[in-house]
């Protein structure tokens, strides 16, 4: 079983930064796909970025060039680095992870990102 802790969202001025964690429990977090994905209001939950466990990455359209997803197995943590946020990044963010091979079948509870003018 793997458990994800999402921390660090917030309210932010357009164009601002912020960086999200999701600390993960269990000792296969290496082994793991990691991504984040975002629902704003009134929309379905879509995909942001993803990290395999060789440090591959996959990032929506949306936020090339702007986010940047790592991860650091010494402290089971994957990252989302945001910067040049503008309004429409205004969404819960949430940090999964994959169980079956092309499953997200890990979440956390979510993380509120709000960016104002």
């Amino acid at each position: 079983q793997v458990q994800l802790v999402e921390s660090g969202g917030g309210l932010v001025q357009d164009g601002g930064s912020l960086r999200l964690s999701c600390a993960a429990s269990g000792r296969t977090f290496s082994s793991r796909t990691m991504g984040w994905f975002r629902q704003a209001p009134g929309k379905e939950r879509d995909f942001v970025a993803s990290i395999t466990r060789s440090g591959s990455t996959d990032y929506a359209n949306s936020v090339k060039g702007r986010f940047t997803i790592s991860r650091d197995g010494a402290k089971n943590t994957a990252y989302l680095q945001m910067d040049r946020l503008k309004l429409e990044d205004t969404a819960v963010y949430y940090c999964a992870a994959v169980g079956i091979p092309g499953s997200w079948n890990y979440w956390g509870q979510g993380t509120q990102v709000t960016v104002s003018s």
